[in-house]
């Protein structure tokens, strides 16, 4: 998305750091429409993981757009409910469904809930404390107590790999372009590198699918260098049984995979398992 193509207007919300948002006309009308079509939502939810892919299914059909957070000239809460990556996605529907669990309507309260998702300890302190490696994201999520990472109790396998991606393509992220972005994303890589994850392996998938919930949070983990996820989406039971991935694809929109889970991974060819966590708030 081009920042010359829309037009833009700021809010300054009474949040800790009274930070800058970053959100179009359409989009403040769509939050309200969001709000009304979650409300009237009648089917029966058991939990939380429910509820999570019911919202999440309120997005489908929204256009798949890359590098919607990448806008303006400093980092900012950018919502952009028009055009989502994998990413966004799963962060806007957690955003709703805390909005639902906590009976919220208004704007602020999805700012402040979107805010603490995206960023490191819910804080927006410039570029590098968004949390750009989903590893990082499940790990600040759980100990925000939004969401359980499971992959070990599937049968998952600790791996250690070096992270450094965005630091050695640099010229691929244009905020990278100042020091002080960069030498924060470097710092953030480092204290990943000094930690293992959990991966499940592709032949543990299908062995454990049946232990994969509706509304379970999915990351692709990958073989490319310097990279630990490629993809994320939301886990749904569909009618076949199976475990199905609700995700922004980049093919174009959000969509339901039309294979199961576990066929879908095997059209990946860097693939090379997933990662598991469950919500809980």
């Amino acid at each position: 998305m081009k920042l010359g193509l829309i037009s833009f207007f700021f809010l300054f919300l009474q949040l800790a750091n009274a930070q800058e948002v970053i959100c179009s006309l359409k989009d403040k009308n769509t939050f309200t429409q969001k709000i009304l079509e979650i409300e009237n939502l009648k089917e029966e939810r058991t939990h939380i993981g429910d509820s999570l892919a019911l919202i999440g299914k309120t997005f489908l059909g929204t256009p798949y757009v890359a590098k919607t957070l990448e806008v303006g000239e400093k980092e900012a809460l950018v919502i952009n409910l028009q055009g989502l990556d994998c990413t966004t996605y799963v962060e806007n529907a957690m955003a709703f469904s805390l909005m639902q669990k906590n009976k919220e309507k208004g704007f602020d309260s999805f700012a402040t809930f979107l805010q603490n998702i995206r960023y490191r300890d819910g804080q927006l302190k410039g570029y590098g404390s968004r949390l750009h490696y989903f590893t990082e994201w499940i790990s600040d999520n759980e100990e925000k107590g939004l969401v359980k990472s499971i992959t070990s109790l599937l049968g998952g396998e600790e791996i250690t790999k070096q992270i450094d991606f965005m630091s050695t393509h640099r010229e691929l992220y244009p905020f990278l372009k100042d020091d002080a972005n960069y030498l924060a994303v470097k710092k953030a890589e480092e204290r990943l590198n000094n930690t293992t994850f959990c991966n499940l392996p592709p032949e543990k998938i299908a062995l454990n699918e049946h232990l994969i919930e509706t509304g379970d949070i999915i990351a692709l983990t990958t073989s490319i260098k310097g990279l630990d996820v490629t993809h994320t989406g939301i886990a749904t039971r569909e009618a076949d049984g199976r475990i199905h991935l609700l995700h922004a694809s980049s093919s174009g929109q959000v969509e339901i995979s039309k294979l199961p889970l576990v066929d879908y991974l095997k059209g990946i060819k860097s693939n090379i398992g997933i990662m598991v966590a469950r919500p809980i708030f």
